[in-house]
């Protein structure tokens, strides 16, 4: 039996959503777990922790409400964020920050535990799934008859013969990676995504195109993922309409559950997290959690291009290069010549010379690549794009505000170690915060060299006065 079968037989039996979610294998459990953690004041960062255990970066199964209805593979997890929460005494009196809020975990988990928040995100697709995610209203059982119905009109279409399947334009496929979807399953997407867009209520057509990203990614898609984005073993064919309600029916499910929650204010900004001041009201901010992208070979656009063409959000080589210009250089991949942020750390030290060792050793390895010789400069362009963010940041924050960064040492540009925590700690005192400590969150294993990365949170304080002393880390006045 189809679920879409399932869906008439079901929804025909007891126009009930009850019964229909009873049957939901994949389900979440009702949002107790950041309550009970806030209440206990149980750490995921204290002493006892193994801290090279993966289950460390999941999303725990009383998390996922919401959470899962579509994320980044490797997103820090809800229960980082309910730790800081809790460490920073947060409450609806305050309101939290995540300038790279990514796929919304800080902000959705705000908005469960009653805190007010506000995000920043350049990508378009990461920016449109947090606000989805972000969006409780639409009513459980309206959503699963309406998605019943767009479900047998698209399977009436994919069912008759076709000469010619439907297909991506020449340009968008250009831009995809390669065979990261089969002829047949893309056809069947395009049409219920025509579906979508022609018969779905304005309430729930951002829920039903969020719905067919997750399912694309998961289970219609060749796409495979680890460290990095990849195309696995092609589906030549894919359940696309089964696929998608059963993201349509964990959906529901979430949203009869939290609907009951008071509603808090929650929003995403889609902006660069370096012209902060044009987007934030001045004097607005308690409290930041968030997680930067790493400096390293990493093209976080590539992680979500398959879903980012296919809703519209990006069609040609030109959308992608606007997209790449809005991000914290953090690979070669979005490094263009008319870059200058590297102007912020050029009087650092160790920065400058982590710089001049990934050059040395490129030169002596005899490595030519146009990207290997972008290696140095991206590093620098790294550092010196966050040390603009956290300049622009101060003009945001509350005195007395408080900030934890994730972020993860890395040796991608050639096996030369990069402290990133202690480098955005060492930056961010020179711009007038105060460093409180550098948390260990996990370890994680290096593909390359198979050895434990750290991955830290660098907590900060700000006391809302400009320093004194002229920033020392560039010999340009900033």
């Amino acid at each position: 039996m189809t679920l879409l079968t399932f869906f008439k037989i079901t929804m025909g039996a007891c126009g009930s959503i009850a019964t229909l979610l009873k049957y939901s294998a994949n389900g979440s459990t009702l949002y107790m777990a950041s309550l009970d953690l806030l209440k206990t004041g149980s750490s995921t960062t204290g002493h006892g922790i193994n801290h090279s255990d993966p289950e460390l970066n999941q999303i725990r199964e009383e998390d996922r409400a919401v959470h899962g209805w579509y994320r980044f593979v490797l997103s820090f997890p809800p229960h980082l964020v309910q730790e800081y929460v809790r460490q920073f005494k947060l409450n609806g009196s305050h309101q939290l920050l995540d300038p790279f809020c990514g796929t919304g975990t800080t902000v959705v988990e705000g908005k469960k535990l009653g805190i007010p928040s506000v995000g920043i995100e350049a990508n378009p697709m990461a920016w449109f799934a947090a606000s989805v995610k972000l969006d409780w209203t639409p009513d459980p059982t309206e959503l699963l008859q309406s998605a019943n119905q767009i479900g047998e009109a698209a399977e009436t279409i994919i069912d008759k013969k076709v000469k010619t399947l439907r297909t991506l334009s020449e340009e968008s496929q250009k831009i995809i990676l390669t065979n990261s979807i089969s002829p047949l399953p893309l056809h069947k997407t395009l049409v219920l995504l025509d579906q979508i867009k022609l018969y779905a209520k304005p309430a729930y057509s951002r829920h039903f195109q969020l719905a067919l990203a997750k399912a694309v990614v998961t289970s219609i898609s060749n796409l495979r993922f680890g460290p990095e984005v990849g195309v696995g073993k092609a589906r030549p064919d894919a359940p696309v309409v089964d696929a998608w309600l059963k993201q349509v029916i964990v959906m529901a499910e979430d949203l009869s559950q939290l609907q009951g929650l008071r509603n808090i204010p929650a929003h995403i900004h889609h902006a660069d997290a370096r012209q902060i001041p044009g987007v934030l009201e001045p004097n607005s901010i308690d409290a930041v959690i968030t997680s930067p992208p790493y400096p390293n070979e990493k093209d976080y656009t590539r992680t979500t291009r398959l879903e980012s063409v296919l809703l519209g959000f990006i069609q040609s080589k030109k959308d992608l290069r606007l997209l790449k210009e809005g991000l914290i250089r953090s690979n070669t991949r979005n490094v263009f010549k008319a870059d200058n942020d590297d102007v912020w750390v050029s009087k650092h030290p160790e920065i400058q010379q982590i710089a001049r060792a990934i050059e040395e050793r490129r030169i002596a390895l005899g490595k030519t690549s146009g990207f290997e010789r972008l290696y140095h400069r991206a590093v620098k362009l790294y550092f010196g794009g966050m040390a603009k963010h956290l300049a622009d940041l101060r003009t945001v924050l509350r005195p007395g505000a408080q900030l934890a960064y994730v972020v993860g040492d890395q040796k991608s540009y050639l096996q030369i170690m990069i402290r990133t925590g202690e480098l955005l700690g060492d930056i961010a005192q020179g711009l007038g915060y105060e460093l409180i400590r550098i948390d260990l969150f996990r370890t994680r294993l290096s593909t390359m060299t198979k050895e434990q990365m750290r991955e830290e949170v660098v907590l900060l304080r700000w006391s809302g006065r400009m320093p004194s002393e002229p920033y020392p880390f560039s010999d340009e006045l900033l």
